[in-house]
């Protein structure tokens, strides 16, 4: 039976750290700690056992000084049991540099158990190669490992220091609905039926965008919110159906205004949570400058192998493959990993070569120069003379040791295939160093093309604000329309996303003009954000800093997962709980929501 802790109160953590102000644990003083146990090691004659809460792990101690009745409760733990251990704290015979309290231990005089635990589903240890999927399903177990506690503190330490930071810089912290009208923001809402509007639907927030411009309209100038954002998508390692968004947005501001303000962030947040100086200002890069130097608008710039455009070299060349894909349109291009030709095997290259074609590429040329070989051999050197092929070497600084991969299609396969295969080569070549690189991608684009329905559509929102000199192919050439967008790049993950907005009304309807929106489109959709402008607004912008993705990052980790508390998987169900789960009759009913036979 399960004890109770009358009389008996935690004076201590377990990492030694006093529950109250002007405590100080010292060798000798007799504390009460508490917590899960760890392990448990019975010599016999002395019982060692290592106690752990949320401040680390600290050994204690019965011997042949314990009363008999605590030794034998003693010897009746097992792991995960929760107790509390009153005693005297001393010095360690043999120490443990593993962990802080190493040099100390508590020998025990009083135990008590106060919750017994069953047997357990996987060990709880930082490093485990237990399945995922296991995990998940007993996640409140799965928390108690000290590397996800951390995480989830680390990711504590973020948000008040965010908080901090903005307050310090003249920020006012509001809150958005949570039910809000559904509105286009690129991916599918969540929708909430409501029970006293029949056949009416709130929508779940992708951000609350709308709600911070009018904001602004209202006068509030610097706004800023943690806030909770839905996404119906799918999930991948990087993204959950639920995030949390450190959202901003500032009036009186052009972009160079905003990424300052951001930038101060960074540095402050980086310093405060991983001690590291970060260089200003970070260095930008404009959209189409990222995507031809690294094929992609998040690129990893903590290391080379920059692409390399090739087109000129071999447009007139005897291998069609090169010549054609110039002729239509596309490009030549390639990449080249120094020193890598003893790890890029014949055998490697085949397996590059199978990963560029499951993500749309038709394939890859390559080039390998062995540090052996005076000349290099190739996979189309039939179809070019020594010297061709030295002058293609020369352009892509491929020299010996090294291997040279090339691809030819249409720009948008070649830059995706190049730049998922750079990333793909860093990783397993080691390249990849630590530490914390900015970078912001500027100018984006303001308009995609979708083959799908053969329109333009906004990349970002329709109220994004384009270049001033773009302003004019709005409606003639909107390929060349290009935003004040700009995006935040940590180690190749997008942190940020944010604009300058218009507020200009007369541009505001060429823009939906140009998106192929009806007036009764847009007062259907945004109706209520178009009459505000009518009230006049100030020029303003903002950005939205995933809170999730930054605390991934700087905690290391691989997936938003270890950063969640209780996470969503793939299939955006949450395996401990249980949920989606099946509605109860009666509130389909309420709702006037019935669901067919399948």
């Amino acid at each position: 039976m399960a004890e109770l802790m009358t009389g008996m109160k935690r004076t201590h953590y377990c990492g030694l750290s006093p529950v109250t102000p002007g405590d100080e644990a010292m060798i000798g003083e007799e504390i009460i700690v508490g917590g899960f146990v760890q392990r448990v090691r019975d010599k016999g004659s002395l019982i060692f056992i290592d106690m752990r809460d949320i401040t680390g792990v600290i050994q204690i101690v019965f011997d042949d000084t314990t009363e008999k009745a605590v030794f034998e409760k003693a010897r009746k733990i097992k792991s995960e049991y929760v107790v509390l251990a009153r005693g005297v704290l001393r010095e360690r015979e043999s120490k443990n540099t593993e962990i802080a309290t190493g040099g100390v231990e508590i020998l025990v005089d009083e135990l008590r158990i106060l919750s017994e635990a069953a047997g357990l589903p996987f060990e709880i240890k930082d490093e485990t190669k237990v399945n995922e999927e296991l995990r998940l399903k007993y996640r409140y177990l799965d928390l108690r490992r000290g590397s996800l506690q951390q995480n989830l503190v680390l990711r504590h330490k973020l948000s008040k220091s965010a908080r901090d930071y903005f307050y310090q810089h003249g920020f006012i912290e509001i809150e958005t609905p949570m039910l809000i009208k559904s509105t286009p923001e690129g991916a599918r809402d969540y929708l909430v039926p409501s029970r006293i509007h029949d056949g009416k639907f709130y929508a779940l927030p992708q951000s609350p965008q709308i709600y911070k411009q009018l904001l602004m309209i209202s006068g509030f100038d610097r706004y800023i919110q943690l806030a909770r954002c839905f996404r119906d998508e799918d999930l991948r390692a990087d993204r959950q159906p639920e995030f949390t968004q450190i959202d901003v947005e500032m009036s009186f501001v052009d972009v160079d205004d905003i990424l300052s303000i951001i930038e101060g962030f960074v540095r402050h947040i980086t310093k405060e949570i991983k001690n590291v100086d970060l260089n200003m200002p970070l260095p930008r890069l404009t959209y189409n400058e990222a995507m031809e130097r690294f094929g992609t608008d998040k690129p990893d710039i903590r290391f080379g192998m920059e692409i390399t455009d090739i087109s000129d070299l071999v447009k007139n060349s005897d291998f069609s493959v090169f010549s054609n894909a110039v002729a239509e349109g596309g490009s030549v291009r390639g990449i080249v990993a120094k020193r890598a030709a003893g790890a890029i095997t014949r055998k490697e290259i085949d397996k590059q070569i199978e990963f560029v074609k499951g993500i749309g590429a038709g394939g890859l040329a390559y080039i390998r120069w062995t540090d052996d070989s005076s000349e290099p051999s190739c996979s189309f050197g039939k179809f070019m003379s020594g010297g061709e092929l030295l002058a293609v070497c020369e352009k892509l600084g491929l020299q010996k040791g090294g291997v040279a991969f090339i691809c030819a299609d249409k720009n948008k396969v070649t830059l995706a295939a190049l730049g998922a295969l750079r990333l793909r080569l860093g990783k397993q070549l080691g390249l990849i160093g630590d530490g914390y690189s900015y970078l912001w991608i500027t100018e984006m684009p303001f308009f995609e093309y979708n083959e799908e329905t053969g329109k333009w559509d906004a990349m970002h929102h329709p109220f994004t604000m384009p270049l001033d000199e773009c302003i004019e192919y709005l409606e003639i050439e909107p390929e060349k329309v290009y935003a004040k967008a700009y995006d935040l790049v940590l180690n190749g993950v997008e942190l940020c996303s944010g604009s300058i907005r218009i507020t200009d009304a007369e541009l505001q309807q060429r823009m939906f003009a140009a998106l192929g929106m009806s007036e009764e489109e847009i007062n259907q959709k945004f109706g209520f954000l178009v009459d505000a402008y009518k009230y006049a607004a100030p020029p303003h912008g903002g950005v939205g800093i995933g809170l999730d993705r930054l605390a991934m990052v700087l905690c290391g980790a691989e997936s938003l997962r270890d950063v969640t508390a209780f996470p969503k998987i793939k299939d955006a169900s949450e395996l401990m709980s249980g949920c989606p789960g099946v509605a109860d009759p009666e509130q389909l009913k309420e709702l006037k929501i019935s669901l067919e036979n399948k």
